[in-house]
C-alpha cells in the first residue's frame, strides 16, 4: 500500500542516501503512484514516499512558513468541519483542499496527535527541537513496520522496503508463523519475518540524535473502557447523532466516491444519511460466475431506488484466466498478510478504480457496533505440518485465549482492527483509498458505550434492531427493502419465511462450498459433468475455491503444490500435500482450506525468502 519508508541513522549521507532511494523504489508498485523523499543529514533523518496520484495525501511534505517543521503523512485524516478557516484565523497559511493544517495543528498544540481522526501515518520532524517523531493512527490500520539494526533504525509501511536492505531478515518468525497457520494472521504487532515488527496502535515515537529517545503513546484505550454505559434508548440516541454528524466527513472528498453497495445493513445505513443529488455516486457490486447473488439483487434495487447509477463487476473466467497473477499479486502487496483466497479483492478493486477512485464501504460496521469476532484459532489438517510445530501452534491458541480477556470492544478495535483486518485494507488501499465511517472515533467511542443489555453468555449478540430503526429514521422508503439475509422489510409470517428461505440457501452454498463432507463430495465429483454447482453456488458469495481449485485452477494447484521446492518446505508434510492435491482434484475430497494456506505459505517463500 502507498506509505512512507525510511531510515534513521548516524551513518553518513553517502550510505544511508542510496538506502532510501531502494526502499521507495520497492514499494512503487503502480503506475499510479507518485514518489518522492526528504533528508535532514543534521538530525540523521531519511524519509521517502509512495503516494495514490491525486489522492488527499499527495503532495507531501508539509512545512510550516519558517520551514523549521516538517510533516511526511500517508493516509487520510477527516477532522472537524472549519478546520482550514479556523488556521487562517490563527494566522496560519493553509490550503482549504488539503492536508497543510496538520503541519499548524502540530505548532498550535504538540499533542495533536490525539485529535487525529483516521487511518494514517507519518513522520515529523521539528528542528527548532531537533525531534523526530514517527507515528501512527490509534487502530494501527495504517500500518508501520521497523526494525532497529546497529547501523540504522528503519522503518515502512511495507516490509519488503526493509527486506530489500536486510538480507539476513529473510526468515519466517516460529511464532509468527504458528499464528498465521493457526489464526490467519499473526498477533501482538509482530511480523510474519523475523525481527521485523508493527508499530503498536497509536504511537508516537520521539527519536533525538538519531536515537529512540522515548517510546509514546498518545491513546490508550481505557480512555473509552472506563466511559459509562448507556441505557438502551440514549446509547441509540448517541449512535445516530454522531452517525448523521459525521457522516459527512468521509462522503465529501476532492476525488471522485463510489459506493460498494452490498445486500447487507451497514451500508444501507450509510445510505439512509448521505442525501446526494442523482447519478453523482457510482455504486457497484460484485458478482460471481454461477448465479446473482444477493448482494447484487439487493445492490442494484437500492442504486436505483437511491437514484444512482449502478455496475456490476464480474469474477469468472478473466479472472481464473490470471489467477496466478492476482494469486501472487496479492501475497506480494501485502507482505503476505492476505491469503490467495483474498486474490479477487484485487481484481475487483482495479475495476473500482476505474469507476471512482474513493471507495466507501460498510466495513466494520458488524465488528464495531455488533462485535463481530471475525476470526479466531482453527486446527490445521491433521499431518499437513511437521509435528515440530506444535507448540508455536500451541502457543498461538494461548495467545489468542489470553487477547481475547478483557474489555471486548476494545479486542475489536485494537486487535481484531489492526491484524486480522489490516491484510484486506492493505490490499485494497493499494489501488484506491477505501473509506468507512464505522472506525470514525467517536463512533467507535460510543460503540463502547453499548447497553450490558446486548450482553448474553458473554457474548455480544449480532442484535440489528438499532441498525434497523437508524435505517428507518434515515430514509423509511430504504428501509422497507430486505437485507441479504431477509432482515427488514414488512414483518409477520411472509418475512419470517424469507428470512428463513435466505439462512436455508446461506448454509446451503458453506456446505456446498467451503463445508462440503467427505461423502458428499465424492458424489459432487462423479456428477462433476451435470454442473450442480449453478444450483447451490453464487447465491451470497461471488468466489467459490473448492469448485475451482477442483477443476478450473486444477493445472495452477498441481503445479504449485506439487513443486519440489514446495514439497522441501521444513514445515510441511511431504506425503500430506501431495495426497491432499490427489484427493482434491481427482476424488473428490474437499481441501480447500489447506490449499489456501500452503499456497499462501509456498508464495511468501517464493517471494520474500528465496527472492533477491
Amino acid at each position: 500500500m502507498p506509505g512512507i519508508v525510511g531510515l534513521i541513522t548516524k551513518k553518513p549521507r553517502e550510505w544511508a542516501e542510496p538506502q532510501l532511494l531502494r526502499m521507495v523504489q520497492s514499494i512503487c508498485h503502480e503506475s499510479f503512484y507518485n514518489t518522492g523523499t526528504w533528508i535532514d543529514e543534521s538530525l540523521g533523518v531519511y524519509v521517502g514516499w509512495t503516494v495514490r496520484k491525486g489522492s488527499l495525501s499527495d503532495g507531501m511534505p508539509l512545512h510550516n512558513e519558517r520551514g523549521d517543521v516538517t510533516l511526511v503523512f500517508s493516509g487520510e485524516e477527516f477532522p472537524e468541519p472549519g478546520i482550514a478557516c479556523r488556521q487562517k484565523g490563527r494566522g496560519h497559511s493553509v490550503d482549504p483542499k488539503g492536508l497543510s493544517y496538520l503541519v499548524h495543528l502540530y505548532e498550535d498544540d504538540p499533542a495533536f496527535l490525539a485529535s487525529l481522526n483516521g487511518r494514517f501515518h507519518g513522520l515529523l520532524i521539528d528542528q527548532r527541537h531537533g525531534t523526530t517523531t514517527l507515528f501512527n493512527d490509534r487502530y494501527g490500520m495504517h500500518r508501520v513496520y521497523y526494525h532497529q539494526s546497529k547501523e540504522a533504525f528503519y522503518f515502512a509501511a511495507e516490509a519488503k522496503a526493509i527486506l530489500a536492505l536486510r538480507p539476513e531478515l529473510r526468515a519466517l518468525d516460529p511464532s509468527g508463523l504458528g499464528e498465521f497457520i493457526i489464526c490467519g494472521c499473526v498477533l501482538d504487532n509482530r511480523s510474519l519475518f523475523k525481527d521485523i515488527y508493527a508499530l503498536p496502535p497509536a504511537s508516537a515515537w520521539v527519536f533525538r540524535n538519531a536515537g529512540i529517545e522515548r517510546k509514546d503513546l498518545y491513546f490508550q484505550p481505557k480512555e473509552w473502557e472506563n466511559q459509562g454505559v448507556l441505557d438502551a434508548e440514549a446509547y441509540y440516541r448517541e449512535l445516530r447523532d454522531v452517525f448523521a454528524r459525521n457522516l459527512p466527513r468521509y462522503v465529501e472528498s476532492q476525488e471522485r466516491v463510489g459506493l460498494s453497495t452490498t445486500g447487507g445493513l451497514d451500508t444501507r445505513m450509510i445510505m439512509a444519511w448521505w442525501k446526494p443529488q442523482p447519478g453523482t455516486v457510482p455504486c457497484y457490486t460484485f458478482r460471481g460466475m454461477y448465479n446473482d447473488c444477493q448482494d447484487v439483487v439487493v445492490g442494484r434495487k437500492i442504486a436505483k431506488f437511491w437514484q444512482q447509477p449502478h455496475h456490476e463487476i464480474l469474477v469468472g473466467e478473466d479472472f481464473l484466466s490470471r489467477f496466478s497473477h492476482y494469486a501472487e499479486r496479492s501475497v506480494y502487496l501485502t507482505d503476505g498478510c492476505v491469503e490467495v483466497i483474498r486474490s479477487p479483492v484485487l481484481y475487483t478493486n482495479e475495476k473500482v478504480r476505474e469507476i471512482a477512485p474513493v471507495r466507501m464501504t460498510g466495513n466494520y460496521g458488524s465488528e464495531v457496533l455488533r462485535r463481530l469476532v471475525a476470526f479466531k484459532p482453527s486446527e490445521p489438517t491433521k499431518g499437513l505440518f511437521n509435528p515440530e510445530l506444535a507448540p508455536q501452534f500451541r502457543q498461538a491458541k494461548e495467545n489468542y485465549a489470553m487477547l481475547r480477556k478483557g474489555h471486548p470492544a476494545s479486542f475489536i478495535s485494537f486487535k481484531q482492527t489492526p491484524w486480522h483486518h489490516f491484510g484486506l485494507a492493505a490490499l485494497e488501499e493499494s489501488q484506491l483509498s477505501p473509506r468507512s465511517p464505522y472506525l470514525d472515533n467517536d463512533m467507535v467511542r460510543t460503540a463502547f458505550r453499548a447497553p450490558d443489555s446486548s450482553l448474553v453468555k458473554g457474548e455480544i449478540m449480532a442484535d440489528n434492531d438499532d441498525c434497523l430503526r437508524l435505517i428507518a429514521e434515515g430514509n423509511p422508503a430504504l428501509s422497507r427493502i430486505r437485507s441479504d439475509r431477509g432482515l427488514g422489510g414488512p414483518g409477520g409470517a411472509f418475512g419470517s419465511l424469507t428470512r428463513a428461505f435466505f439462512e436455508v440457501t446461506f448454509r446451503a452454498e458453506y456446505e456446498y462450498d467451503y463445508g462440503m463432507r467427505p461423502s458428499v463430495a465424492r458424489v459432487d465429483h462423479l456428477l462433476s459433468p451435470l454442473h450442480l454447482e449453478r444450483l447451490f453456488l453464487g447465491r451470497h458469495k461471488y468466489y467459490h475455491f473448492r469448485v475451482w481449485y477442483r477443476d478450473a485452477l486444477s493445472k495452477y494447484v498441481q503445479e504449485m503444490l506439487l513443486d519440489p521446492r514446495t514439497l522441501s518446505r521444513p514445515y510441511v508434510q511431504r506425503s500430506t500435500v501431495e495426497a491432499m492435491v490427489d484427493g482434491h482434484l481427482k476424488k473428490g475430497q474437499n481441501h480447500t482450506g489447506a490449499i489456501h494456506k500452503i499456497l499462501s505459505l509456498e508464495l511468501i517463500h517464493r517471494l520474500f525468502l528465496d527472492s533477491n
